[in-house]
């Protein structure tokens, strides 16, 4: 597994990480057990994956635990990254005085004495301004060796502009893929400022494996979609399959584009099975032509630039 630079942090991360969302998630479908989740990890080892990302909303709680699990006596040799602002019992509070009981309670359930990455979890606007005490707590763990490096989790150009503008962050994870490319505008600035970039949501959950069409039924958090969105995103995928090689698997092309990148530091799919893991690393160490990543952008830019999809 190839690894790159996550920004001026001093880490080295798998080009594909391994998203833990669904990590012990057993809510919204029949999911693995923590035997079989652990195993999961394990394997995503095995194969050169070396970041995982989580939160401790993530299964309610049981992802952080379940990694803590795998990871324990293998610690040195990953990079974890968590969050600050959405709790196991379902509450958002970002009030930055429990800032430091909900890290030290992420280190508690990964069974770890450090954090590599905190990220505020898609928190209000002001917060990434620098007008709230948020990044000077985190600054403060950091310097105490509880955590080596922090951030936030955004989805907007915008967002990413007031951290590198007003913050000290050195990471930011941001959605952006094939459908929506609104972000790419200032990765350049990102990457002048030395900020590591780990990209969410590269599959558009689940649009970009090519498995959904305009008749396809959703459960859970994707029962938000309209009928006029479903049918807009299938034709926005047929139209990608017209631009994909038929040799190619759409989801090693919705990765590969978002790793043409040089910005990016890594991608984070979520991952249910040994199957999406193997299809998923399949990605890595494979470049994708200037002109195909340039016909990609072209597509967003006619179909989806100033039109995006709810997300």
């Amino acid at each position: 597994m190839d690894k790159r630079k996550l920004g001026n942090t001093g880490l080295e991360v798998s080009e594909i990480g391994f998203g833990s969302w669904q990590l012990g998630n057993t809510t919204a479908w029949k999911g693995a057990s923590q035997k079989e989740a652990i195993k999961l990890v394990h394997q995503a080892l095995e194969l050169g994956c070396n970041f995982f990302d989580t939160a401790p909303n993530y299964a309610r709680g049981n992802s952080e635990k379940i990694l803590g699990k795998a990871l324990n006596d293998r610690r040195e040799e990953v990079v974890i990254s968590t969050k600050f602002g959405h709790f196991s019992d379902g509450t958002v509070d970002y009030d930055f005085n429990l800032i430091r009981e909900s890290v030290e309670n992420s280190l508690n359930s990964l069974q770890t004495d450090y954090l590599d990455s905190v990220l505020l979890h898609n928190p209000p606007f002001e917060f990434l301004t620098g007008s709230t005490p948020h990044f000077e707590i985190l600054q403060k763990l950091k310097d105490e060796g509880i955590i080596k490096a922090y951030g936030a989790s955004v989805d907007t150009s915008e967002e990413m502009l007031a951290l590198i503008e007003n913050t000290k962050a050195e990471v930011i994870e941001v959605m952006f893929n094939i459908l929506y490319q609104e972000p790419r505008k200032v990765f350049d600035k990102a990457k002048e400022a030395g900020v590591g970039l780990i990209i969410k949501v590269p599959l558009d959950s689940g649009w970009l494996t090519g498995k959904y069409n305009k008749n396809s039924n959703f459960t859970g958090i994707r029962a938000r979609w309209s009928q006029e969105v479903i049918e807009r995103r299938a034709q926005l995928v047929d139209k990608i399959k017209q631009i994909k090689s038929d040799q190619r698997d759409m989801v090693d092309e919705a990765l590969r584009f978002i790793l043409s990148y040089p910005e990016v530091s890594t991608v984070i799919p979520g991952i249910r099975n040994r199957n999406q893991l193997e299809q998923n690393l399949n990605a890595n160490n494979k470049e994708m032509l200037k002109s195909l990543q340039k016909e990609y952008e072209s597509f967003y830019k006619d179909n989806l630039a100033g039109n995006e999809l709810p997300w």
